[in-house]
């Protein structure tokens, strides 16, 4: 298979994942703040069901997937993605974790929900940009 058809069967599959994605985070009722913030105080335990199904796909797709198949579908190999915990990551989930706690949005959810035409949410999105903008700064 030639790379110009791999990286349009890569496209594709990307884009019909965020595509299912963004569907999943609608029907779960993500994408409403209002239902992420019950959730976050422990009046609404819907949003649980959704953060086990998404822990299951990842195990899989992280566990097994690699021992069930020789090869991902579109690519050559399996890649690992190695994490470290220092300071800096504790601070950015600390921060990630409060920004989502005020105002029950989430990046994902949140470029979802304009899909569904909440556009209030643009302003959470200029947060999240400007808090990653500052966060590159620093890095520098």
């Amino acid at each position: 298979m030639s790379a110009s058809r791999i990286n349009l069967a890569s496209g594709l599959a990307t884009l019909a994942s965020g595509a299912l994605f963004g569907f999943g985070l609608s029907v779960s009722t993500m994408i409403q703040p209002e239902v992420v913030l019950g959730f976050l105080q422990f009046k609404d335990f819907g949003l649980m069901l959704v953060m086990g199904g998404a822990v299951l796909v990842v195990m899989f797709n992280y566990k097994l997937a690699p021992r069930l198949l020789k090869h991902p579908l579109l690519d050559k190999h399996f890649h690992t993605h190695p994490s470290v915990w220092n300071r800096n990551t504790l601070v950015g989930a600390a921060l990630f974790g409060l920004g989502w706690g005020l105002c029950g949005v989430c990046p994902g959810p949140a470029i979802a929900s304009l899909g569904a035409g909440n556009w209030s949410l643009l302003w959470a999105l200029a947060g999240i940009a400007l808090g990653a903008l500052m966060q590159g700064l620093r890095a520098r």
